[in-house]
């Protein structure tokens, strides 16, 4: 199989990659998490770049790219621990692009252009990730023209900055997915931080107005989370890379004793292993990705396996490199603290390595 990148997708990663080192520096970063954790400029720079739009069709106003361009884009933005959810438009694309409902192109239009920012809201308190576990109801109206919505939902991306929630909910068809917008007198938010400095929302729905997107929706999102999971292993990949480049530079700079801390044997065996977890982490990521069009169960498996194995090359990683660099590591002033933070949460995102370890068991029997 050939893994080499195409001539557009390498210029893509340059694109990308030129605005994260030049653009979104640590120390941007850091004022946009101490501020508010969202920067409304960036997310503005990204839709410069076309990226909102990279998976709609050109029908749509998109670029009409696929799941591998995704990959690329995230891996890149991970060596810059963005913080502005860019996935959601990723996953809320994939969901749109799927609609045939009447108000589709407009929601993807607006998606692409960057004009809303959409947050899937898909997890509720104590569902522990699973998707069927979702006591959020839905009531058609009388006209038939909305639906109505009650339930919570939580750990919504970015939820306070979002325009739009694409929401999962009970219907007496089954499971369908909504477009809840924002400024509905029904929806109310509660915002807070995450460990990395990225923010997350409560959202609460008591008989918010809501459009009905699909009425498949345990296939629509499963097949999102898929996605979702793709994008995350992407992004750890692009974060662990940073990492060790971070540790790298510290060990041939750093000296003890009069000589580099790199000319010790035992701290370079520690840095092989460090390289062998994210070549690792780099393959099943590949995987997650090319699967994404397969068939729903080997695409689930094949997701599951590669969150799991992230999740052990994330951790792995992160802890060496905070021991690597002592206690200055865990300042708020060195890059590396803020890595492992990002790392962590990218292991509790769209399931822990427990719960997929569950799920590839589950699959197995």
């Amino acid at each position: 199989m050939d893994f080499d990148f195409s001539s557009e997708q390498d210029q893509l990663r340059e694109a990308v990659g030129t605005w994260v080192r030049r653009s979104y520096t640590f120390e941007r970063r850091r004022q946009i998490e101490k501020s508010s954790g969202f920067s409304k400029e960036a997310y503005a720079e990204l839709t410069a770049l076309g990226l909102p739009a990279l998976l709609l069709g050109e029908e749509d106003g998109g670029l009409g790219l696929g799941p591998v361009e995704m990959m690329v884009v995230m891996e890149e933005l991970g060596r810059g621990i963005v913080l502005e959810p860019l996935m959601q438009a990723f996953l809320a694309s994939w969901i749109l692009a799927r609609s045939r409902a009447q108000e589709a192109p407009a929601w993807r239009e607006s998606v692409a252009s960057g004009a809303s920012l959409v947050a899937l809201a898909y997890q509720e308190p104590g569902a522990r990730y699973e998707l069927s576990a979702c006591t959020t109801t839905a009531t058609p109206g009388e006209a038939g023209s909305h639906w109505s919505l009650q339930g919570q939902k939580s750990l919504v991306a970015a939820g306070d900055e979002a325009d739009a929630f694409i929401v999962p909910a009970t219907t007496a068809q089954g499971l369908a997915l909504f477009w809840v917008d924002r400024n509905d007198p029904g929806v109310a938010l509660g915002s807070y931080r995450t460990l990395d400095g990225a923010r997350v929302a409560h959202l609460s729905l008591n008989g918010a107005k809501a459009h009905l997107i699909t009425q498949e929706g345990d296939a629509t999102l499963q097949a999102t989370v898929d996605l979702g999971i793709a994008c995350t292993c992407a992004e750890g990949v692009g974060v662990m890379e940073a990492m060790l480049a971070e540790v790298l530079e510290y060990l041939n700079v750093r000296k003890q004793f009069g000589v580099p801390l790199a000319s010790f044997q035992a701290l370079r065996h520690r840095v092989a292993d460090m390289k062998t977890q994210l070549e690792l982490a780099r393959s099943m990521s590949y995987l997650a990705t090319l699967k994404l069009n397969d068939a729903p169960a080997e695409r689930h498996l094949a997701a599951s396996r590669a969150k799991y194995q992230l999740g052990c090359a994330m951790r792995f990683v992160g802890q060496q490199g905070i021991q690597l660099h002592g206690g200055i590591g865990m300042t708020d002033e060195c890059v590396v603290s803020h890595y492992f933070k990002r790392l962590t949460q990218l292991e509790m995102t769209f399931g822990d390595t427990h719960h997929h370890l569950g799920q590839m068991s589950a699959a197995c029997q």
